[in-house]
């Protein structure tokens, strides 16, 4: 062993000897205190003395429990810690989270998932209480082993059809825990199957018009070559299906301008007042067309609110017009501006009537929707595209209001224009 070992074991040994000292001076110190007791009551002075050699000659020998013992304290703080992070985790997670045991049994459920499924007391069986198919055959596969992990879809169709990606995975290793998790797809589900409605609808309506002129340009070509009035009927006839292109051409390019700024909250301040008296007074070949009178009670003063004057144009245009086209049979139509006091202050409102036939309840929660018509066969009638509601509703959420509709068969229809007070 060369000297520099020796040095290095010296040094060891000390700090060993130093340490393991003041572990046990605290017992050291009570033993002598009680010797020296013992000697003051009994005059023992060499029993004395070596006692206290051999405590002091013990205290630096005994082996230290401290270490131990805080180590185990440690250990023990770190499983609670543990335990706790892991509840705190699972509750900080927004998605439904549920942490079960090799039993299938349910051990820690988080806010979300009680919220979403009810009642996940600890202890009650997964298999109970999911009983699709196909969650059962997950579970199975993740308890047995046969899978460390596995995803599906899992559809919920009470109270309300939701969609979840469910993955399944065990919590690391010899835990003998697993954990669930819940994505929520119904929203992605549901844009999904709105986008494939929106294609399949604009499809169907660009595709009547093209498939008329396409029939009316062959027989024009053919039998009808020379036949000038039916090429003057074709080709009116072609013309109005063209023009009933740009409209819908038109009215999907501004439905996407909408949806691509719906947070671009306007500005400035329009006088509703003079913006319909434009309306009506641009529509009133219109209505004279369908036998209409525009009528007007609008107060003596004039009303402002915030918005975008081209959009709420757009707005009133269209209610106006529908209410001229499908409420022509009630020979009137009237306009009129009120304030009403809410709860939130002073709220504008503007409302189109018609006295035609009516809509019928059922039909009233879907009028805004795209392509949604209560007579198919009277909307392309009079030219309408279908998403006329569509546009006025976008157009009113970026301007703070909304949409009201009320009807009864046989008594016309109101549309309400409700913007929030300033």
């Amino acid at each position: 062993m060369t000297d520099a070992s020796k040095e290095n074991r010296g040094r060891r040994m000390t700090r060993l000897f130093l340490h393991r000292f003041r572990q046990n001076r605290w017992m050291l110190a009570a033993a002598i205190v009680g010797v020296i007791v013992v000697h003051l009551t009994a005059g023992q002075a060499g029993i004395v003395a070596a006692a206290i050699a051999a405590l002091f000659v013990f205290a630096a020998l005994a082996p230290s429990r401290m270490p131990r013992e805080r180590a185990a304290e440690q250990i023990e703080a770190a499983g609670h810690q543990a335990g706790m992070s892991g509840e705190l985790l699972a509750a900080a997670v927004t998605d439904p989270l549920i942490v079960f045991d090799g039993d299938g049994a349910i051990v820690h459920a988080n806010r979300a998932a009680v919220d979403a499924f009810g009642n996940l007391t600890p202890g009650i069986l997964l298999l109970l209480k999911f009983r699709a198919p196909e969650m059962q055959e997950m579970i199975q596969t993740v308890l047995f082993g046969r899978a460390p992990s596995r995803e599906i879809d899992y559809a919920e169709r009470v109270p309300i059809e939701r969609v979840f990606r469910v993955t399944a995975s065990a919590v690391g290793r010899g835990t003998g825990l697993y954990v669930m998790v819940f994505k929520d797809q119904s929203e992605a589900r549901r844009i999904d199957r709105m986008r494939a409605d929106f294609i399949a609808n604009a499809s169907h309506e660009l595709r009547t018009p093209l498939a008329s002129i396409s029939g009316f340009v062959e027989t024009l070509r053919g039998p009808a070559r020379d036949d000038p009035g039916a090429r003057d009927q074709f080709l009116k006839i072609m013309q109005n299906q063209t023009v009933r292109m740009a409209r819908l051409i038109d009215d999907l390019l501004s439905l996407s301008r909408l949806e691509m700024r719906p947070t671009l909250k306007p500005g400035s301040r329009i006088d509703l007042r003079a913006l319909l008296h434009n309306v009506a007074d641009s529509l009133t070949p219109l209505a004279t067309e369908n036998g209409v009178t525009i009528e007007r009670d609008f107060p003596d003063a004039p009303l402002d609110v915030m918005g975008d004057r081209d959009e709420l144009f757009q707005v009133f245009e269209n209610l106006v017009e529908n209410a001229c086209k499908y409420g022509q049979s009630g020979a009137k139509v009237i306009i009129s501006i009120a304030q009403a006091q809410s709860a939130a202050g002073q709220e504008t409102t503007v409302t189109i009537r018609d006295f035609g036939p009516g809509i019928a309840e059922e039909h009233i929660p879907r009028l805004t929707e795209r392509f949604y018509r209560v007579d198919a066969g009277a909307s392309r009638a009079q030219k309408g595209t279908g998403l006329g509601l569509a546009i006025v509703k976008h157009i009113l959420t970026r301007h703070n209001a909304r949409l009201s509709i009320s009807s009864k068969l046989g008594e016309g229809a109101a549309f309400t224009v409700h913007f929030a007070p300033a």
